[in-house]
């Protein structure tokens, strides 16, 4: 008689503590029941530690064909603990087609809110309990939700990238010599097109309410004075790009501030899950155009995590290094020169910063063959090797340009009597708001928390540098400012080593156009200058990546401005804003 065996199976975590929260495992992500999620979120914060939620992540399942009878809508949530370090904590909560509605975590994690608002204007899922649920990328009157694997736009041709409509050889006439919107989805009126479903007629333009702080300032309650709403932007030299900040102003005194973005907008990732996943690279480039080499890194990391074994040569990953720290120090040099433009200083100290910038340029242009959209980095290594006059030239700059230059910013500017009066005190940021409100890179650090991806979650081989966690205590415009001034130090610190210990050998493996993917997903984040750049990657096994996602620093970053600006006067805003050093690319992408 054959005695039949118990099947074991092993209890989900966290149901001890919250009932009925975790429901499943979907490999190393835990499935949380999305009426349990904030009692959930609770715990995990203040037992667990889990107190810095990175990135949240909105997904459609609706043409994977792994996750046929999966619910439709999916948003994945990364957690990490600023005390331990180490991995992330992923949970995801589902939503079926007919209520796509998960509760807000806006409460727990101040740091959710944009991406929240993202996810809603992109994915139209709703998060009952946020503060301000709108749109934060598209006008009000945007018709759908893009990132729906639905939603087809004007002029749609084909899902995916390369198109055979724009083979030149192919009779294929292009989409929009046809008609401008699918037959099936247009609607014609007095000779003008509009997407199925929308009556121009009707459509009346949606007040949009901004949360103003009306609570938040109460110091000029007994001075009679009027309450205005200003707007600086979105056209001003002030606000680095089409941004807008909606002030509301008692005297001149802000009592509320909201960012306003958008403008640029051309949904990047309706883009990248069209590419294959190298077509992805030089778009990258665009995200962060100061910094395009760490864009290339995040992504091609993300790429080859997804992959799981890709083998990357030593000098590829030395180079790796070599073009990111090199990046960092170039872009901390341009963020104080025009921090400095910002409070007034004119153009002589973001003139200075350029002319470095300038010899960094120079040294991309020779290894990628272009000066801002590098496209260098490459799944499996770098797309060109470096020569030996290259890398003499590396040391000069490394060794003696550089290292003068940094020392001259610092001496002409860290005791200027302006800069301190603009600067000391000056949007005041506490490193409990710092982590809460996800903020990372030099806004984290500048509010005294030691949080670093290089050494918190190690990638690459930054585990065989020593260099230092550059922390500040004061948490305002002046702190941030000495935390780029001493991480370019650090930065040159890494590659004085780097370069001394470059091996030779191959710069990357077998070199492949396109590759297809086993299904999976990743989550890559690496401490880009501007603070935590992500990418998070869905495959279903094609060319073309299912889900392609930007965590950007300058976009997250911005989460906390309005609270940094409330008391300080219209002019600290724009010193505030400049602190943030924010690039429009990858806060609209």
């Amino acid at each position: 008689m054959v005695q039949e065996q118990a099947v074991v199976t092993e209890a989900l975590p966290y149901n001890d503590v919250v009932p009925g929260a975790v429901i499943d495992r979907d490999g190393e992500a835990l499935v949380v029941n999305r009426e349990k999620l904030p009692e959930l979120a609770l715990h995990l914060r203040d037992v667990e530690g889990y107190d810095y939620l990175s990135s949240v992540t909105g997904v459609d399942n609706l043409t994977h064909p792994k996750r046929q009878g999966v619910e439709r809508f999916e948003v994945v949530y990364h957690l990490y603990s600023t005390q331990r370090g180490g991995g992330p904590l992923v949970l995801k909560v589902r939503a079926p087609e007919e209520d796509p509605e998960i509760p807000s975590v806006v409460s727990i994690w101040p740091g959710a809110d944009f991406q929240e608002r993202e996810i809603w204007d992109l994915y139209g899922i709703r998060f009952p309990g946020h503060p301000n649920l709108r749109r934060i990328l598209l006008w009000e009157g945007f018709n759908g939700h893009p990132m729906r694997k639905d939603w087809k736009e004007a002029y749609y041709e084909e899902e995916h990238k390369p198109y055979s409509s724009r083979w030149p050889y192919g009779h294929y006439p292009l989409d929009e010599y046809k008609y401008p919107w699918q037959e099936e989805r247009a609607v014609y009126k007095d000779n003008l097109v509009f997407p199925k479903g929308f009556d121009p007629d009707q459509w009346q333009a949606p007040e949009v309410e901004y949360r103003l702080g009306q609570d938040l300032y109460r110091e000029l309650e007994k001075l009679k004075t009027d309450r205005i709403v200003v707007n600086i932007g979105p056209q001003h030299p002030s606000t680095h790009g089409v941004f807008r900040m909606v002030v509301a102003l008692e005297g001149e005194t802000i009592v509320g501030l909201e960012p306003e973005m958008g403008y640029l907008h051309r949904n990047h990732e309706k883009i990248g899950e069209r590419n294959t996943y190298l077509m992805n690279i030089p778009y990258t480039d665009r995200l962060d155009y100061i910094n395009s080499m760490s864009n290339n890194l995040g992504y091609v990391l993300a790429v080859e995590k997804l992959m799981s074994k890709v083998e990357v040569p030593e000098r590829a990953k030395y180079l790796r290094i070599i073009m990111a720290e090199l990046t960092r120090v170039l872009n901390h040099m341009f963020a104080i020169g025009f921090l400095l433009n910002d409070l007034g200083a004119f153009f002589t100290p973001a003139l200075y910063a350029l002319e470095e910038r300038e010899l960094i340029l120079d040294l991309f242009e020779a290894a990628s063959g272009s000066r801002m959209m590098c496209n260098y980095m490459r799944p499996g290594g770098v797309a060109y090797d470096v020569s030996d006059d290259w890398v003499e030239q590396a040391r000069k700059l490394v060794f003696d340009r550089l290292p003068r230059a940094i020392d001259e910013l610092d001496n002409y500017l860290t005791e200027n009597e302006i800069l301190l009066a603009r600067t000391k005190g000056v949007g005041y940021l506490s490193p409990q708001d710092a982590v809460a409100y996800s903020t990372s890179g030099p806004v984290l650090r500048g509010s005294g928390v030691a949080y670093d991806i290089r050494k918190a979650e190690p990638y690459c081989i930054y585990d065989r540098f020593d260099f230092d966690i550059v922390t500040e205590e004061g948490g305002d415009v002046y702190a941030r400012y000495m935390v780029r001034i001493r991480e370019a130090r650090e930065s040159l610190k890494i590659l004085r080593q780097a370069l001394r210990d470059l091996p030779g050998g191959p710069v990357i493996g077998k070199k492949k156009y396109t590759f297809r993917i086993p299904p999976g997903e990743a989550y890559q984040r690496i401490e880009a200058p501007k603070g935590e750049l992500g990418f998070y990657l869905v495959s279903d096994g094609t060319a073309n990546p299912y889900r392609y996602h930007v965590r950007s620093p300058s976009f997250i970053n911005l989460t906390a401005l309005g609270l940094m600006c409330v008391g300080h006067k219209v002019a600290d805003s724009v010193g505030i804003l400049g602190s943030i050093d924010i690039v429009l690319g990858e806060v609209d992408r």
